[in-house]
């Protein structure tokens, strides 16, 4: 706005100094007036007191050439004479306003000129701070796409890679049975596949059966479902400590014992090593591999692996479980390692799970 007014006021006293050109007769010079930018440009005004009937209105850049206005006033005769232009850079900046009398074929003339500096002018730098602009914007997103890109790529082939070592441990699945020889007498043994803690209160030591079945070599693998439960453990003892469980199950005695449990919505290994970034799971999957001496532990629903540790121990290995006092079960099921799993990467081209 303050611009403006300023560039209004320089050019009306351009205007108020600006050479007059009278032809053969009198009459006032055309009044020339600067309306503002507009278009890139300048729009000025001419103004006359002799009527649009008597008079045509004819503008001229600083060229000589003849310029077409627009008239103010549209529709009457009787109106006084008025007319318009742009006037842009490069043109000359110099417009003439010339008012000639039809009849008496006289005319006035009005000039202004206005110095560049008042135009309205662009940087030759801003137009490559724009395609820069631009072409960086562009950069980014393409990088960012990328970036997304690679990173979907990357998840992908990892959980390809965790889902391939998930089915080739599954492979070796055994069938495992519950020993009613070798539990707590709190624990409540249901199809020698399912047990519970018969009391909610929390037991010392733990209170754990011991499978029948034992593995000394080779590779074995079973599946428990814990569900929602709260706390659980599983793992593998070896046969001194299924022994003396069997003994005296009211003891828990010390030995080698390799296990993963869940307590409070975490994971911890054997000598309490915490499993970090694995949600809860319902199915835990149980591979114990003798011939790399170590014991694995999968998330089956999403087929992946929450966690391994290695042993040093040759002898018979008694998978355990211990469901823990919360009273729900904890059991054993059937695995049919025929049976395809639905892809991780493309869910939909397998059929359904378990």
């Amino acid at each position: 706005m303050g611009l403006s007014v300023q560039l209004a006021a320089v050019i009306f006293i351009l205007v108020l100094v600006s050479t007059h050109h009278p032809t053969a007769g009198g009459g006032h010079d055309p009044l020339l007036v600067l309306d503002g930018y507009e278009d890139d440009g300048i729009r000025l005004k001419c103004f006359s007191e002799r009527l649009f009937s008597e008079v045509q209105v004819l503008w001229t850049d600083g060229r000589g050439d003849n310029v077409t206005g627009t008239p103010l006033t549209t529709g009457t005769t009787a109106a006084n004479t008025s007319s318009s232009i742009i006037l842009k850079p490069g043109s000359g900046n110099s417009m003439s306003c010339k008012i000639i009398d039809k009849l008496q074929k006289t005319s006035t003339e009005s000039s202004v000129v206005i110095a560049d500096v008042f135009f309205p002018a662009t940087s030759p730098w801003l137009s490559a701070f724009v395609v820069i602009l631009l072409l960086s914007i562009f950069l980014v997103i393409a990088a960012i796409y990328k970036l997304r890109k690679n990173n979907k790529t990357t998840t992908c082939e990892k959980k390809v890679q965790n889902e391939l070592e998930f089915r080739r441990a599954r492979k070796n699945a055994v069938n495992i049975t519950l020993d009613e020889n070798c539990k707590h007498p709190s624990l409540i043994i249901k199809e020698k596949t399912r047990v519970k803690s018969s009391t909610q209160e929390e037991i010392l030591p733990k209170a754990v059966v011991v499978a029948t079945e034992g593995f000394s070599e080779k590779k074995h693998y079973w599946e428990v479902e814990v569900g929602d439960k709260s706390e659980w453990e599983l793992g593998v003892v070896c046969e001194e400590v299924r022994n003396t469980l069997m003994s005296n199950t009211n003891t828990f005695p010390k030995g080698n014992l390799f296990s993963l449990r869940f307590s409070q919505g975490e994971y911890s290994l054997t000598g309490g090593t915490s499993v970090r970034n694995c949600k809860p799971c319902s199915v835990v999957g149980v591979f114990l591999d003798h011939e790399l001496d170590v014991l694995s532990f999968f998330d089956v629903e999403e087929k992946c692996l929450l966690e391994s540790l290695s042993f040093e121990f040759s002898g018979n290995l008694y998978p355990f479980f211990c469901p823990g006092s919360d009273g729900e079960w904890l059991g054993v099921r059937p695995v049919y390692a025929k049976n395809a799993l639905p892809s991780l990467c493309h869910p939909s081209t397998g059929p359904g799970g378990d």
